[in-house]
């Protein structure tokens, strides 16, 4: 029984690192419901004005590219980057109009690999997508890379001791103490703004940071 356990959470926390097959699609669907509010205030702390450049990294479920559309409005940019071919089929599948007036741009990529220009993005965000990195310094510095120095990143991550408390994050995530990420942005050279999302299923910290 307790093989069968570890088996099936394995399998779970795979799927939350990279959504894809059957399974892939419900772990959308409970990507976008459990995630609400902590991508909302994420995209409420970019700040992203209409007629801005925006992306979410790591989109999964594609709640947040929705959020972003609104956003930036008719004369803006949304780009979507994502590790999961099948949630990448999934944006595409449910924006096509957006994505023929280049409105929304649709890549493969990870935090570490972005298929982004330098200084491109006034804002990006990206939520519960750096416990599946192992080289948090190196996202720090892709993410800041690709947004302009004055714009805004922003880092949503549930709070690690609740996180910690959950069965399945003990196979494959890294749950870093909000220090260290903090800290790590700080040395990508990001001046860093910490807030605290409490109304969440569990509570968030959602790091803004501004690229010097």
């Amino acid at each position: 029984m307790n093989a069968v356990r570890a088996r099936l959470l394995s399998t779970l926390a795979g799927q939350l690192g990279n959504p894809h097959g059957v399974l892939g699609k419900g772990v959308a669907f409970l990507l976008n419901r459990g995630n609400k509010a902590a991508i909302a205030g994420a995209v409420e702390a970019a700040g992203v004005a209409p007629g801005g450049v925006a992306a979410d990294i790591g989109f999964g479920g594609g709640a947040g590219l929705s959020l972003l559309l609104d956003r930036v409005g008719a004369n803006g940019v949304v780009h979507g980057v994502e590790i999961s071919a099948d949630m990448l089929a999934r944006a595409r599948s449910g924006h096509p109009g957006d994505l023929d007036s280049g409105r929304l741009r649709l890549a493969e990529g990870s935090l570490t690999a972005l298929p982004l220009a330098d200084d491109s993005l006034d804002t990006a965000i990206t939520v519960n997508t750096v416990y599946f990195v192992p080289d948090l310094a190196a996202a720090c510095a892709e993410l800041t890379r690709a947004v302009r120095p004055g714009g805004r990143l922003v880092i949503g991550i549930g709070d690690p001791d609740a996180m910690a408390k959950l069965p399945f994050t003990s196979y494959g995530f890294t749950l870093r103490p909000v220090p260290e990420v903090l800290a790590t942005l700080e040395q990508a050279g990001c001046d860093v703004e910490h807030r605290r999302l409490a109304n969440t299923p569990i509570p968030h910290h959602l790091l803004v940071a501004t690229p010097r």
